[in-house]
């Protein structure tokens, strides 16, 4: 392993990847973030070339913003892009095209926020609120629990997006099973009050989530990689927690990957923190040792201007990241908001340019560069 902080940098970050049928050139994964720039649901050129940037700037693979699936009550905003209609999907089908062109790998995210319609700028009429009890994020019992209907029509708009999302030249999708919103929301014991097979336990907790995989494997090819997003945290409840030990951990992420997950992308606020008492893993870590799929790690990666400094001690730098994969804890990292600032924060961070890196602030959040 070389000693010289950029040539260790690259020789662990650029490294290929196979998942599935899809080989990623390097390491490295933009992270998805809701930017809500495709007006009545449609992404436009703006969008393409927001994506490609970041493709011809090297990064191994994209994870689109959140996208609506088929289902009347996925969510409310009027701008946040759908991944089902006409018009969208041909706006989508160029926005792969670009990707493509500039070198990049490109899976969306497939969402459906359940009880919670925060995001909407502006909002839309919609369905009602829907979740596993209709118990929002605070407690409040504002929404409508599913019944077995509500729940086969979720599923089945979710493995028609996928297959979709295969039709277009996608390389790949995500299910979106993170951060509280609707598959989460069965996760979570505190949102999930089922005395049915849909609640309880960790293993009837994770039911809907698995049918969610397993319809969209159906739908799609046996090597078309699917990705799975999970965290323990919340919109606002950051203590929150899905599984407390890691026995519970290594359960749902057998019934997840029974169903055909290939690989595990772990959300947490700091990439550093351990997940479990007794071991400094984080839950990607956990997640790849559990489950034996690969698994992504992302929590403020880049966000202090000291991470580039490839200083080996640093506790945030890219010294601890690089540690942790040189050990195989996990296999890719995201970047997220520091992609939002610099396009080319992969390249520069290999060529020891980080000093020329231009750092993320709230507002960039107002423009799709």
């Amino acid at each position: 392993m070389p000693t010289n902080p950029i040539e260790r940098a690259t020789d662990i970050l650029v490294r290929p990847l196979s998942l599935g049928s899809l080989t990623l050139p390097n390491r490295v994964v933009m992270a998805p973030m809701t930017r809500e720039f495709s007006p009545a649901g449609v992404p436009g050129d703006d969008v393409a070339q927001y994506y490609a940037r970041r493709a011809a700037a090297g990064v191994g693979l994209i994870i689109t913003e959140g996208t609506y699936i088929g289902h009347d009550s996925a969510g409310s905003s009027a701008r946040v892009p759908h991944f089902y209609g006409d018009e969208a999907l041909a706006g989508w089908s160029a926005v792969a095209e670009a990707v493509h062109r500039s070198g990049g790998r490109i899976m969306p995210q497939l969402w459906h926020v359940g009880m919670d319609r925060a995001i909407g700028n502006p909002p839309v009429p919609a369905a009602p609120r829907i979740g596993p009890s209709g118990i929002a994020l605070d407690g409040t019992n504002s929404g409508l629990a599913m019944t077995q209907a509500d729940i086969d029509n979720v599923v089945a708009a979710y493995a028609t997006a996928a297959a979709r999302a295969e039709a277009l030249g996608f390389d790949g999708v995500e299910i979106h099973g993170a951060h509280g919103y609707l598959i989460d929301q069965f996760l979570w014991a505190y949102t999930n009050r089922r005395t049915d097979t849909y609640g309880g336990d960790i293993v009837g907790r994770t039911r809907f989530a698995a049918q969610i995989v397993a319809a969209c494997r159906a739908t799609v090819s046996d090597d078309f990689p699917i990705c799975f997003r999970l965290s323990q945290w919340k919109v606002n409840h950051y203590q929150a927690r899905i599984v407390e030990t890691p026995q519970e951990l290594e359960t749902m992420l057998g019934l997840l990957t029974d169903a055909g997950t290939d690989v595990f992308h772990c959300s947490t606020r700091r990439f550093q923190l351990p997940e479990f008492e007794g071991s400094e893993l984080n839950l990607a870590g956990w997640a790849k040792k559990l489950s034996g799929k690969p698994a992504i790690s992302v929590g403020s990666v880049g966000l202090s201007n000291e991470f580039p400094q490839m200083s080996p001690g640093a506790a945030t730098g890219i010294g601890e990241l690089l540690d942790r994969m040189e050990r195989d804890e996990f296999d890719l990292v995201a970047v997220g908001r520091a992609l939002l600032g610099d396009p080319d924060w992969l390249p520069k961070v290999l060529t020891g340019h980080s000093d020329r890196l231009i750092p993320f602030h709230g507002g960039l959040l107002g423009n799709l560069h």
